[in-house]
C-alpha cells in the first residue's frame, strides 16, 4: 500500500535497495546498470526503481540529503515494503589529507553530532556500525574488481555548512575518521532499530575546506553536480556486485 512518501504497490521493491541521496543518481543507476528497470515511485520527484542486475532483483531509491530525509524513506522501505538490506551509495568530503577526489570509502561505523540515535536508544550513545555481512560483501566486491578502497569510521553531520567545521574536522582527522557526509549514522541506527541490515559505500566528491593541503600536492578540484550524478561508476559497480554476495 502506498505511504505518504512512496507510491509503489506491494511487492514492487526488492529485498535489497541501494540508496543514493540524489534521485537523478538513482535514475542513472537504474538506466545504466539494471536490466528491465521499472519506475515504481516518484512522489516529490524522489525516484525509485526496481530491476535486475545479472539476474539478481534489486531496487534503487533516492533519499534526499540529511538524516531526516533519508530516515523517512528508509523507514517506509523497511516497514511497508519489506526491504531487509539497505546500502547507501553516496558522496562524501575527505577529512584525511591522503584521500583524493574519486577515492572510494566503505564505512564500518559513523560517528556523529546528530541526536537521532540517542532518541532511538533512550538517551544513551548508540554505536552506529555497519552490518558486518554487508560490509564484507562490499570489501570483497571491491577486491574482486580491483577497486582500491578506504575502510573505516566516518563522520555524519547534520549541517552541510558547519559553523564549527575547522574544529570538528580537525578533531575528526586526529581521531582517524576518513570522511564526512550527512546520512550514514542515521541509516545505521534506523536499520538496527528495525532489524534490517545496512552498509555504506561513498565516493569522495571534495576535500573538506578545513583539511590542510599536502605539501607539493595540488588541491583536487571538487566534482560538479553533474559528475556526482552520473560518473561514480566504480562505487556503483562495487555496490551492485556486493548484492550477489548477500
Amino acid at each position: 500500500m502506498p505511504t505518504p512518501h512512496i507510491s509503489a504497490r506491494p511487492g514492487e521493491f526488492a529485498d535489497i535497495c541501494l540508496l543514493p541521496g540524489d534521485p537523478a543518481r538513482a535514475r542513472h543507476i537504474a538506466e545504466r546498470y539494471l536490466e528491465t528497470p521499472s519506475l515504481v515511485t516518484a512522489v516529490r520527484n524522489m525516484e525509485g526503481y526496481t530491476g535486475t542486475h545479472q539476474g539478481r532483483r534489486v531496487s534503487v531509491m533516492g533519499t534526499g540529503m540529511g538524516i531526516p530525509s533519508a530516515s523517512i524513506y528508509a523507514t517506509e522501505l523497511i516497514r511497508e515494503y519489506g526491504v531487509t538490506t539497505l546500502i547507501r551509495v553516496g558522496t562524501c568530503g575527505a577529512v584525511q589529507p591522503d584521500l583524493g577526489v574519486r577515492d572510494v570509502v566503505i564505512a564500518t561505523g559513523a560517528s556523529t553530532e546528530s541526536n537521532v540515535n540517542r532518541l532511538r536508544f533512550g538517551g544513551l550513545d548508540f554505536a552506529a556500525v555497519a552490518d558486518f555481512t554487508v560490509t564484507r560483501a562490499l570489501v570483497e566486491a571491491a577486491e574482486a574488481r580491483g577497486v582500491p578502497v578506504w575502510v573505516g569510521n566516518i563522520l555524519t553531520c547534520d549541517l552541510f555548512y558547519h559553523p564549527l567545521d575547522s574544529r570538528v574536522f580537525d578533531l575528526a582527522r586526529r581521531m582517524g575518521l576518513l570522511a564526512v557526509e550527512m546520512e550514514t549514522a542515521g541509516l545505521f541506527g534506523l536499520a538496527a532499530e528495525n532489524g534490517a541490515r545496512a552498509g555504506s559505500i561513498l565516493t569522495v566528491s571534495d576535500i573538506a575546506t578545513a583539511v590542510p593541503a599536502v605539501e607539493g600536492k595540488a588541491r583536487a578540484v571538487d566534482l560538479t553536480a553533474e559528475e556526482r550524478q552520473s560518473t561514480l561508476d566504480s562505487m556503483i559497480a562495487v555496490a551492485l556486485d556486493a548484492t550477489h554476495r548477500l
